[in-house]
């Protein structure tokens, strides 16, 4: 049975948004709610514009504007089928893995790297320490659904908590730092953007030269002491962030 009939689509035609991008609208709805599960193979086209009273072309641009977001996939021989919704995250003092369990993406990682190393000049300016002075560097790439979503560096204070690599693989930075009575209290956040390296894309699951967008973060606990600077990449085809604009009084 088609997925897509007991999701009650309909468009209005009185409307001055276009037909193709109301039903795009809705089918990416179904999917970020979970009405459309990863894996799902949607119906067939020409059914689905007859239900609707839409021509084919309308269908076809609607679905594939959601191909182009990587929420459908067309496979050849299968069909239309359903893939991860991707992530949009509040830009907020969170950890992605909080986000994640709370988006059901069950999340996963994988360190790659855990160590004490001498701190760089740029990592000292970040945490207010001395250049040279240890710090603890944990390299860690993290899963949804089994799939690359970030690669995550951070550099914390060294004698801050304890970083044994299963903890760390069981649950997120920021959940250990709670657990061992830091309160995260404030950060300086910047976000930018550009291509994948070779590596990098590698590790993430895409080409060379795709597009990741950037992120450097420096928290601070209550106190005022910083007890993490961080940067990390993440997908730009799974992965976005949201932001709320106010007016200025």
């Amino acid at each position: 049975m088609d997925p897509t009939v007991s999701l009650q689509l309909g468009v209005d035609r009185s409307s001055p948004v276009p037909l193709y991008f109301q039903l795009s609208q809705q089918l990416e709805a179904a999917i970020e709610r979970g009405a459309l599960t990863p894996g799902t193979l949607l119906g067939n086209e020409i059914e689905l514009a007859g239900r609707l009273g839409l021509s084919r072309p309308t269908v076809r641009q609607a679905i594939q504007s959601l191909v182009d977001k990587g929420l459908l996939v067309r496979r050849r021989g299968v069909g239309t089928q359903v893939v991860h919704s991707q992530v949009k995250r509040p830009l907020e003092l969170s950890s992605l893995y909080d986000d994640l369990e709370a988006a059901g993406q069950r999340p996963e990682t994988r360190v790659l790297r855990n160590a004490v190393e001498p701190a760089s000049a740029e990592t000292a300016a970040a945490l207010g320490i001395a250049e040279g002075d240890e710090v603890h560097v944990v390299e860690r790439l993290r899963l949804a659904h089994g799939e690359p979503m970030a690669y995550l560096r951070n550099h914390i204070p060294s004698g801050l908590l304890a970083l044994d690599t299963a903890r760390l693989e069981a649950t997120g930075l920021y959940r250990l730092m709670r657990g061992a009575s830091i309160t995260l209290h404030s950060a300086r956040q910047s976000v930018g953007a550009r291509a994948a390296t070779a590596d990098e894309g590698e590790r993430l699951g895409e080409p060379a030269g795709a597009p990741l967008l950037t992120m450097q973060r420096t928290t601070f606990d209550d106190t005022g002491r910083a007890v993490e600077f961080g940067s990390h990449i993440y997908r730009a085809s799974r992965y976005s962030f949201e932001f709320q604009l106010l007016v200025r009084p």
